[in-house]
């Protein structure tokens, strides 16, 4: 019987980049955190300036890096003008159904 090795697994920290739709104004917010989860709550408790007048907030995309370096190069490119073509290609059938005013997981009404 031959032994297989055992998987391992790297051990390093996780770096988001995220997107953020705002319920109020239908507008996108892009980020970065090490922390995607209390990031997320610090936006919706309204801590975070760029998007406490723009409450409530639902994270509609995001992408994890092994490298911080390259996680704060793809906020960039998210927030520029071909990363803004990039997410509604990327996201066409998601804008598409709330465009249409389809209900999305998650939400209050449902379940």
């Amino acid at each position: 019987m031959v032994e297989q090795p055992a998987l391992r697994l790297l051990e390093f920290k996780v770096f988001f980049v995220y997107v953020l739709l705002s319920t109020k104004d239908k507008n996108l917010y892009i980020g970065f955190s090490e922390n995607i989860e209390r990031r997320f709550q610090e936006h919706n408790n309204g801590e975070v300036d760029a998007t406490k007048c723009r409450r409530p907030l639902s994270l509609v995309y995001y992408e994890a890096y092994a490298d911080k370096d390259d996680a704060l190069g793809r906020e960039r490119f998210l927030k520029s003008g071909s990363g803004h073509r990039f997410l509604k290609k990327q996201l066409k059938n998601f804008f598409m159904k709330i465009d249409r005013g389809v209900e999305q997981p998650g939400s209050s009404q449902g379940s």
